[in-house]
């Protein structure tokens, strides 16, 4: 062994000098490699909880998430810093160390790349507050966070990959193969990458147009829900009855759709009343004006009562409402509909529509020769008829 940690490698060499030289070389590479990962994991230990003292002490809640995301993969990171500086003195785990390198350090980049990225979205998250009544602006900086970190994620976990294939001899030998039929290999990657590549893209558009954003209230296929989750390749929208609708990302991008809150919440709505065409509408629209204003669901920005259409049977009444909200309007509806009938069934009953027939005085016969030709005549019809 070389100089450098006398004490351990004298210790070493005293307990498996009587061992075959392959057997030796094998047991000083893992007792050096497990001395540097337990003292690495100790100074991260140590290191994790002055940190986690620190932020506890702050007001902020970014620092919280960016040490709790980067514990782990920074443990592991430790871990191998432990087991390098071990190697430089234990020739066996050096050589072991130069065979694996490749592949782990581009794994702990990539993880700690991942852990710092989800963080930083995850603090921006919060300060996106949705729970407020005008939260349009937090929803589509929402939106954006959720998209552009998925397809950053993926990048990373791309490049991560495939920094970790190239360190295989193998792989960079198919590489090159590949490289002298570069005409078939393109046609068949792009073949094969088509789904994923039309994704990604969609996901770009996506975040740059912004069609939907987390928490939108749209109707799909006449389905109403609001945008639960935005993935890469799908929509995860959940339903009135806390059924959930997923859709692919291209729908929202090349079919219709309607979206409530696009650039606002608010919202207008109609009741239609059918009643008779023969009362007077004033009263109506009196008592309709003071049920509405005085509704607290009411918004107070659009209220009004008009005959929009009249048949013989019944005349049609459009009650227009406006309301902070779909379900919120959903719910104003309902109680207007409620209430209005309620009060014209009490205050004016004879504005309920009726259905009007025709009726024909019954014609008495007396009996005699009249009644008898009467018979003959209905007899006479009914056998011609069939």
């Amino acid at each position: 062994m070389q100089h450098g940690f006398p004490l351990m490698t004298e210790l070493i060499d005293r307990y498996v000098g009587a061992l075959p030289d392959w057997a030796a070389q094998i047991l000083i590479a893992v007792i050096a490699g497990a001395i540097g990962a337990a003292i690495a994991l100790a100074a991260h230990f140590v290191l994790f909880r002055i940190l986690g003292r620190i932020v506890r002490a702050s007001i902020s809640q970014s620092d919280d998430i960016l040490v709790a995301r980067l514990a782990r993969p920074t443990r592991w990171a430790f871990v191998v810093m432990g087991v390098v500086l071990a190697a430089r003195q234990t020739p066996a785990l050096s050589a072991f160390w130069e065979r694996v390198a490749g592949f782990v350090m581009p794994l702990l980049v990539g993880w700690i790349a991942i852990a710092i990225l989800h963080s930083l979205v995850e603090a921006m998250t919060l300060r996106a507050d949705i729970t407020v009544e005008d939260n349009r602006s937090a929803r589509r900086r929402r939106t954006r966070l959720a998209i552009l970190s998925r397809i950053a994620t993926f990048a990373i976990v791309f490049l991560t990959v495939s920094l970790m294939l190239f360190s295989i001899p193998g792989v960079m030998k198919i590489g090159a193969t590949l490289m002298a039929s570069a005409g078939l290999a393109a046609l068949a990657v792009g073949a094969a990458a088509q789904p994923a590549l039309k994704a990604l893209i969609g996901g770009f558009q996506m975040a740059l147009t912004e069609p939907i954003s987390i928490d939108d209230v749209v109707v799909l296929d006449g389905e109403w829900g609001r945008i639960e989750e935005i993935r890469t390749t799908y929509v995860v929208v959940n339903l009135w009855d806390q059924r959930r609708l997923v859709v692919p990302t291209t729908r929202f991008l090349e079919d219709t759709f309607q979206n409530w809150t696009k650039t606002t919440s608010q919202l207008l709505g109609t009741v239609m009343i059918y009643l008779d065409p023969g009362i007077d509408v004033a009263p109506l629209r009196e008592e309709y004006s003071r049920a509405v204003t005085a509704h607290r669901l009411f918004d107070g920005r659009a209220q009004v009562l008009q005959v929009t259409d009249h048949k013989a049977e019944a005349m049609e009444v459009r009650l227009l409402m406006s309301a902070r909200d779909g379900s919120t309007l959903f719910d104003l509806r309902c109680a207007m509909r409620e209430h209005m009938l309620d009060w014209i069934r009490r205050e004016m009953p004879e504005a309920l529509v009726r259905r009007r027939t025709l009726q024909v005085a019954p014609v008495e016969l007396a009996p005699g020769p009249a009644l008898a030709e009467a018979v003959a005549e209905f007899g006479d019809r009914r056998a011609s008829s069939s």
